[in-house]
Parts: structure tokens; C-alpha cells; sequence
């Protein structure tokens, strides 16, 4: 099997060529390669999700990268929605700042060292932002000869290309998406990543993500939150 995380991280970019350092260092890095070629600082989400969307994937998202945005965001739309606050009124990401998203304490269920945060796990969670990039039925086959050719240019290895393959031709399947979702941490991290994938802006896709909310049983508030955290930390395009 293939390292997910790692594949995770390739998705939303944190191991974007070209960057290095701190993470606060790759901050400064990511806004010069973004400028100069979108399409390489986007990673993976440009050429799954689109040029558009992976730009939007730009900012804190790409600069700290893979499972620890996922669990970063998850994690403060949690806290946030824990507080009782409004959405409007909690704290938020900036996504022009150099600051990155902070990370889960030690102690969270949301921590990168949590055994939660396993590789089948992550698995999951790339599965879920391919099935949101297909929610709309905009990828037919002409699309996915297209999109395998930019995957094959980043060099993931035959493993994973034939995954990433299989996902995009296969129907979505939410019951398996729900099922391996077993903590209530889990099924944050699993909407986030989804809602990082999606940007709501038609019926299949505001339809997909509430049919998902819904299966996942998250509070409506909670799913305010998430919206709310996921949309301000993407830069606006």
C-alpha cells in the first residue's frame, strides 16, 4: 500500500515543488510559485478539482498542506462551534497571512499523531475529495484521460496513479465514505475535506455536501462552523 498521507499532502500541496523550509518559510515560497504558475502551486487539486478551485486551495490550505489542513480546520471549526459563537463571530484563518492554520494540541483526537489519523484513514479522505470533485458529473472519460496525464507529470508511482484511477471512473460509494468515519473527530475531518473539494455554487454540489452532513449526522451549527472556517481559509478567486 501506498503512503495516503504523503498523497495527501501531494493533493493540497504541501510538497509542491519548489518549496522548502519551515512552514512559515514555505508561506512566503507558495506566494511567489502561486503568482508565476497556479497550476503547479495548486498540486493535485488543480488538476482533479479544476484550475479554479485548486487556486482557492491557495493561502493557509496549501502552505501547511495534506491531513494536517484537514485536521487543522476540523479541528477550529470544532473549538469554534464548541464555544457556542456564531460562525460570523468566531475566529477564522487568514488566508492572506503568512501565518499557517494552527495545529491540534497533543491531546486532540484531531492531533497528528492520533492513531485516528491513520494511513487507511487518509485513504478515506482522498477518496471523499475525489467523489466531492465528481459531484457535479462534470468528469466523463474525455476529462479523466486528462487529468491522469497531469497525475502521471507529478510522478506519484503505479500504485498510486491506478488508485487515483480507479476512484475517478468508479461511482461515488457514501455508505463506505460514512461508515469509515467512526469518531465524531473523524466526521469532521471527513466534511472538511470534502468542503475544501467543493465550492457550493451549484445544486449538485450544495446537494452533495448537505446529503453528506446528513449521513454523518453532524449538527447544523457544526456544519455552519466548517463552511464557515473551510470558506475563509481558501483565497478568494
Amino acid at each position: 500500500m501506498f503512503d495516503a498521507k504523503k498523497l495527501l499532502d501531494q493533493f493540497l500541496g504541501s510538497q509542491v515543488p519548489g518549496l522548502s523550509g519551515s512552514v512559515r518559510d514555505r508561506a512566503g515560497q507558495f506566494g511567489d510559485i502561486a503568482k508565476n504558475n497556479p497550476l503547479k502551486s495548486a498540486g493535485l487539486a488543480a488538476a482533479i478539482l479544476g484550475t479554479k478551485t485548486g487556486r482557492k486551495l491557495a493561502g493557509n490550505v496549501a502552505t501547511i498542506g495534506g491531513i494536517a489542513a484537514v485536521a487543522g480546520l476540523g479541528y477550529l471549526a470544532y473549538k469554534n462551534y464548541q464555544s457556542g459563537k456564531a460562525p460570523e463571530a468566531a475566529p477564522q484563518p487568514t488566508p492572506a497571512s503568512n501565518q499557517p492554520i494552527a495545529l491540534p494540541p497533543p491531546d486532540s483526537a484531531f492531533s497528528l499523531e492520533s492513531p485516528q489519523l491513520s494511513n487507511d484513514f487518509a485513504l478515506t479522505l482522498i477518496r471523499a475529495m475525489i467523489a466531492a470533485a465528481k459531484a457535479d458529473g462534470h468528469i466523463d472519460a474525455s476529462e479523466r484521460a486528462n487529468i491522469m496525464e497531469k497525475v502521471h507529470e507529478v510522478d506519484l508511482g503505479s500504485e498510486a496513479e491506478a488508485f487515483i484511477r480507479d476512484e475517478l471512473a468508479n461511482p461515488v460509494d457514501i455508505d463506505e465514505l460514512v461508515a469509515a468515519a467512526r469518531t465524531e473527530e473523524q466526521k469532521v475531518e471527513l466534511y472538511t475535506a470534502t468542503r475544501l473539494t467543493i465550492e457550493p455554487d451549484t445544486r449538485a454540489e450544495r446537494g452533495y455536501l448537505d446529503l453528506l452532513a446528513g449521513r454523518l449526522n453532524l449538527p447544523d451549527a457544526l456544519v455552519d462552523h466548517i463552511d464557515a472556517t473551510v470558506s475563509a481559509a481558501k483565497v478568494q478567486a
